[in-house]
């Protein structure tokens, strides 16, 4: 049956080389888009966490919507001891958040500081690599900060300049202090970089009144996928489950995520139109195929050849001529992707506006493709569906055909 298949299907080569042609380019257009979709969003997202967020954050219930420094916790030893009972969670980085007035000579402005674990922060973002003059803090203590450099641009301040601080500490203390600059860095994020500053975690807590409490926990996990276990983990080992919220990047970005869920609909959206027209195109060839073959068909009847097996060797063409047209076009879109993936698309070829789009997310640089193989499969295991359902056509056809009337047409 499979080779009396193959061979029918090439008894109009011109007609099943167009059929192949227009399935291969669908699957190819589908996979792209698909891929690069979802490449340019992991991007986004690894971006994001490395930044700044991470994947999950633990905080006082109520600390994420006022982000007020009373709603912060105590970092217990329980909290600390998490790490070494949940398997997914590699450390808790404390932070110590709050908004103050940043002022040098006659310019100020709004700020967010940060204290900080130097050790702790740089294994999970990486700061010191963002530093453009000076050096990263070295020990939680030090009585030093490093401003992004959208800050210091905005009031003035160089290397080794003072920058005085002025906020609310923690249940009302004043809070104020005068701290050399030790360092100036980068902020992948824009909003982040006209307002950012790093503070020793302890100089940020004795500046709030704040010793021994944290603002923030964020959750150091090595990918997206342990996310959901770790978030589980951490949830059961809390002692009072009131008293904290947390948090994973979906809450943390939820931009991100209304933006990702939008392209994503634009994109299947197209899928779909793309693939309507080739099931026009693949139910052309199968009416063709099964019209132009009444009179075999009628023979085939009436010497005796059952219905249901002359239905599958149709079925057998049609949907051998759609996989041969998805597997070329899988074949086709596997080295381009592998190349964009490899030599992505740089954000500056997508012109000023997009790139300030994807800046917004903390995407620099370049635009990569995801490779992986379930999104191939998944273009095969479309077209195969679609082909399954046109091929009823033919089992109709064949079903109410009439072998004397069938010979005489």
């Amino acid at each position: 049956m499979y080779q009396l298949a193959w061979r029918n299907i090439w008894r109009n080569k011109r007609r099943t080389l167009i059929t192949i042609s227009a399935v291969a380019f669908a699957v190819f257009f589908a996979a792209f888009a698909i891929s690069f979709n979802k490449g340019v969003f992991d991007a986004m997202i690894n971006g994001a966490v490395k930044q700044y967020f991470g994947y999950a954050q633990i905080h006082g219930n109520g600390y994420w919507e006022d982000k007020s420094i009373d709603n912060s916790l105590e970092f217990t030893e329980s909290l600390k001891a998490i790490p070494h009972q949940v398997a997914e969670i590699e450390d808790l980085v404390p932070r110590m958040e709050t908004f103050a007035l940043a002022a040098a000579g006659d310019r100020s402005t709004g700020a967010l500081i940060i204290g900080i674990d130097p050790e702790k922060e740089q294994q999970l973002t990486q700061v010191s690599d963002k530093i453009i003059q000076g050096s990263y803090l070295s020990t939680p203590s030090e009585n030093a900060v490093i401003i992004a450099e959208g800050l210091g641009t905005k009031l003035g301040l160089n290397l080794n300049d003072t920058l005085v601080l002025i906020s609310q500490g923690y249940h009302g203390v004043n809070a104020a202090g005068k701290y050399p600059i030790k360092g100036i860095f980068k902020m992948g994020l824009p909003d982040l970089n006209k307002s950012l500053i790093y503070m020793p975690f302890e100089t940020a807590a004795y500046f709030l009144g704040a010793e021994g409490r944290v603002t923030t926990l964020v959750v150091k996990i090595a990918n997206q996928e342990k996310v959901p276990k770790a978030i589980v983990g951490i949830q059961n080992l809390l002692p009072n489950k009131e008293a904290y919220e947390v948090m994973d990047w979906k809450a943390l970005m939820p931009e991100l995520v209304e933006t990702r869920q939008l392209k994503e609909g634009g994109n299947y959206i197209f899928i779909a139109i793309l693939y309507l027209l080739i099931s026009f195109a693949i139910f052309g060839t199968i009416l063709m195929m099964t019209k132009e073959r009444s009179y075999e068909f009628g023979v085939l009847t009436a010497i005796g050849m059952r219905r249901g097996k002359l239905f599958s060797v149709v079925w057998l063409e049609t949907i051998m001529v759609a996989m041969v047209g998805a597997v070329v076009g899988i074949l086709m879109s596997m080295p381009i992707i592998y190349y964009l993936k490899v030599q992505p698309i740089t954000i500056e070829m997508m012109g000023a506006e997009a790139a300030a789009a994807y800046e917004k997310f903390g995407l620099q640089g370049n635009l990569p493709t995801a490779f992986e193989m379930n999104i191939f499969l998944t273009q095969a295991f479309i077209i195969f569906l679609i082909t399954s359902v046109l091929a009823l056509y033919p089992l109709f056809t064949i079903m109410r055909l009439k072998p004397v009337e069938a010979m005489r047409e």
